[in-house]
């Protein structure tokens, strides 16, 4: 039996969400089952009704409401925003422990500890309800500590870098 992984896709640099993206074309390129939640990615992505067409290989959810990003909220905003970033959560951890998917990618969740909406232990609580421990996990965002790198069997960190051109 085929133990999951966990995977963390950070940094500042572009082609996180990409990059997990493209590992869910190839987990459903092989008939499995992903789940994508999104997090703090304001109207989130913009190729959104593609994925939506490769459904029931690949199912996309975004629980927050509004189109502005997370950080331009005002505080009232940002109060509704936490309770359906929670519901998202609570779904993700849902998926989990029944063992829903093949693969789960929690993108931008590593932003919800930035923004003090949940803390690294919640974080580890909810990796800790895979059920299904052939299930990977892809989580990804900008900022990265050595406390979430202690769950991860990967970690990869993106970086832009900008040459000059002769």
């Amino acid at each position: 039996m085929r133990k999951g992984t966990i995977h963390i896709y950070s940094g500042d640099g572009h082609g996180k969400s990409p990059a997990a993206l493209g590992r869910a074309v190839q987990m459903a390129c092989h008939g499995k089952k992903v789940v994508i939640i999104q997090f703090l990615k304001g109207k989130g992505l913009e190729d959104s009704d593609f994925l939506r067409r490769l459904e029931p290989e690949m199912k996309l959810f975004r629980f927050e409401k509004s189109d502005e990003n997370f950080a331009e909220l005002s505080t009232e905003q940002k109060a509704e925003e936490i309770g359906n970033i929670k519901n998202g959560l609570n779904y993700a951890k849902k998926v989990l422990s029944t063992g829903e998917c093949d693969l789960l990618i929690l993108d931008e969740v590593l932003g919800l500890i930035d923004n003090n909406i949940i803390t690294v232990d919640e974080l580890k609580n909810l990796l800790e309800a895979r059920a299904n421990e052939e299930t990977d996990i892809i989580i990804t965002g900008i900022t990265l500590n050595d406390d979430v790198c202690v769950f991860a069997d990967e970690v990869t960190k993106m970086e832009t870098m900008k040459f000059k051109v002769w």
